[in-house]
This record gives C-alpha cells, structure tokens and sequence, in this order.
C-alpha cells in the first residue's frame, strides 16, 4: 500500500510538533502560541503542501457538509421506520 503522507511531510510535522513543546510555535494569523496538538500538525501539514510534498488535500467544508448532511439524513430515516413499527404493533 501506497505511503498516504511523504516522508517530507512527517519531518515538517515533526519539526512543528518539537517547536509546540519548545513553545516557539505560532499561528499564522494572529501569532498566537499554539498549544494544541490537532493545530501543530495542520500547520505542519500545510507547510508540506506549501514545500509541494506528498499530502492529501485538504478537505473542504462543501465536501465535509455534505457528508454530514448525508449520514443524518439515514439517521432520520431510520427513525421513521423504528417509529412506524412501533405504532403498527400498537394498533394490532
């Protein structure tokens, strides 16, 4: 199987991820401390896609709404019919 990350990106990663626990690293826009784990390796991550590394895109939020919207809409679906077999067995 195909490596989904280059080995370049896992070194920007991890070099971000060293300047986190030095608390050296900061955000882009506001040029605050980044304490959280989650934010160090996006921003390792989009240094690798800025460096043209091997890294999957990023998703957007049309892609990731939908996705959502899709997975409630069967969760809404399953309800209906759980509802709908409970009031025919009333009935009966």
């Amino acid at each position: 199987m195909a490596r989904k990350y280059s080995k370049r990106a896992s070194a920007d990663v991890k070099r971000t991820m060293k300047k986190r626990k030095a608390g050296t690293l900061r955000s882009g826009g506001s040029g605050r401390k980044v304490t959280s784990r989650k934010q160090a390796i996006a921003i390792g991550l989009s240094e690798a896609r800025r460096e043209d590394a091997k890294v999957p895109k990023k998703k957007t939020a049309s892609s990731r709404s939908s996705s959502k919207k899709s997975a409630s809409k069967t969760r809404k679906s399953a309800k209906k019919t759980a509802s709908k077999r409970t009031s025919n067995k009333a009935r009966r």
